[in-house]
């Protein structure tokens, strides 16, 4: 990762509180004002943050996958669904198929992800940033901050 997106991580994890008191004001938006702001916030993001520098999602956040993402990534890889299960998925502690170890299996050296095409559907969507309905995830975008620098950058910049 950058020295610039390491410290803005960094700035995340020392400025929790203002971050969660942003939150609470952002709370307070209607649903679409909300919707509005963090979507242009999310395009100036990553404007700034190129996630090939970065990969800390796929290092440290495993997806939940669906049985559609566990079919079509198996298809690509040739494997049945039961030995993709098998070799690369566990069942966690709310009975999701996550990956067994992090970083994601599928990293490569390069932050490239080797199924980019068949990615799960958790991370085409993350950070979740530029999805509507804002105000019911605040809670999870108050914790990507801590995980990805675009989403530290939307909290922290103004």
């Amino acid at each position: 990762m950058i020295p610039e997106y390491k410290a803005l991580l960094e700035k995340a994890v020392k400025d929790q509180k203002f971050i969660a008191q942003k939150v609470r004001g952002m709370q307070k938006k209607k649903k679409a004002k909300l919707d509005s702001w963090m979507h242009e916030k999310h395009e100036l993001a990553f404007r700034q943050i190129d996630c090939l520098s970065c990969a800390n999602c796929c290092r440290t956040t495993g997806p939940l996958l669906t049985s559609r993402d566990i079919e079509k990534i198996a298809r690509h890889l040739k494997l049945k669904p039961g030995t993709f299960t098998e070799k690369y998925l566990q069942i966690d502690e709310e009975n999701d198929y996550v990956f067994k170890s992090m970083p994601c299996p599928f990293l490569g050296d390069d932050n490239y992800c080797s199924i980019y095409e068949f990615r799960p559907k958790a991370c085409r969507e993350y950070p979740h940033t530029d999805r509507k309905n804002q105000n019911g995830i605040l809670s999870l975008t108050k914790k990507n901050a801590l995980i990805c620098p675009a989403v530290a950058h939307i909290f922290l910049s103004d």
